[in-house]
């Protein structure tokens, strides 16, 4: 998570950077309220690790104990690096083919964009849901905190993944993720549904059937698109999905299978892979709005950082009240910019709520 947090105002840079060059190139390849909605969901994700992760951490360590094999130090990191992406990848085919998995996942691909912010864009319970795949390590003899850092650094290759900017990279794609190849796994075109879930290596989906080259433009974003900018509504709306798709069955089979199904499943029906023919979401947004959220975003970035870096230091309850101010603000964003009633009075509160925080932390003695 440390890897993560001091990587952010890198983050910030190269999207800052991809903007200004795909201006050059006169490509459009952001729009504000986008990749906003993108930064608020990387922003809430990390705000729920400042209280998850360690519960991750303290299981990963728990069966740590009962480790098989005693590596090498080298070996600890080799083992470490691939084993970390040789299991994410079957995390990341089980997230796209099972239900409860997809749930929490589908974060990830609902931008209709395809950028730099995307990457950030990450769900609540990704963390959570990743731990039981990663376990093996521990029995492989991987330490908790070799565990730990390896799957940071996983996670940081996964960045530059996300951008239209880099074209295909010939040799280098027969082993290694790329631009080009992530992008066919956002995509809903039908042939590139379900593709290239890799992330560094991409010789899992070689070996295992999932590989698809990049052979027309990607179509962005989900077959059933969100249509709102909510992180909180973008972490939570699969499971109502998966509730209504239970209860319109009347066999229990088929209600407790919906939580396990393929995505595509439906109770009686073969499973059908459909196109998406929505318009994309669109947001008009005034120049002062735009500017005002804009500020509280810059706001929001660092603050996200201290926590991350910091927040054990605080009491619990300081803890939580900046926990919770930050993804206030985050959800306000998406109140303020699609024009909900709620909008403005919840970002008054937090920003009454963070003056308070703020007296609380600098007052003297």
């Amino acid at each position: 998570m440390q890897i993560i947090a001091w990587s952010i105002p890198g983050f910030i840079l190269f999207i800052g950077l991809e903007l200004l060059l795909a201006r050059r190139r006169g490509r459009n390849v952001y729009h504000l309220p986008v990749a906003l909605s993108d930064i608020s969901c990387g922003i809430t994700q990390q705000l729920f690790n400042i209280i998850s992760f360690g519960l991750g951490l303290a299981v990963y360590a728990w069966v740590y104990q009962f480790r098989v094999v005693e590596p090498s130090t080298a070996g600890v990191w080799l083992i470490g690096m691939i084993g970390v992406d040789f299991f994410y990848y079957w995390w990341h085919r089980a997230s796209h083919e099972v239900n409860i998995l997809w749930a929490s996942h589908i974060v990830h691909h609902h931008s209709e964009d395809y950028n730099l912010a995307v990457a950030l864009r990450q769900a609540l319970f990704t963390n959570l849901s990743m731990v039981p795949f990663l376990l093996p390590l521990a029995l492989l003899g991987v330490p908790p905190l070799v565990y730990a850092a390896c799957k940071g650094i996983n996670s940081l290759y996964q960045f530059w993944l996300h951008t239209e900017l880099i074209g295909k990279l010939g040799a280098f794609e027969r082993v290694f993720n790329t631009p080009s190849l992530h992008r066919v796994h956002h995509a809903v075109n039908p042939q590139y549904l379900d593709r290239n879930y890799g992330g560094i290596f991409i010789l899992w989906d070689r070996l295992f059937g999932s590989h698809a080259l990049e052979r027309e433009p990607p179509i962005y974003g989900t077959t059933k698109p969100l249509r709102s900018l909510n992180p909180l509504w973008a972490n939570f709306h699969y499971y109502f999905t998966i509730a209504g798709l239970a209860a319109s069955t009347s066999r229990w089979r088929d209600r407790l299978h919906a939580i396990v199904a393929h995505p595509g499943w439906r109770p009686g029906q073969p499973s059908v892979t459909t196109t998406r023919d929505e318009p994309r979401y669109e947001v008009p947004t005034s120049p002062g709005l735009t500017r005002y959220i804009l500020v509280q975003a810059a706001l929001a970035i660092p603050a996200t950082m201290l926590l991350v870096l910091h927040g054990l230091s605080l009491s619990p309850a300081l803890r939580l009240a900046g926990v919770g101010l930050v993804a206030a603000g985050a959800i306000a964003w998406a109140g303020l910019l699609e024009r909900h009633r709620w909008g403005w009075p919840l970002e008054l509160l937090r920003l009454a709520g963070s003056l308070a925080l703020l007296r609380v932390l600098f007052a003297g003695p």
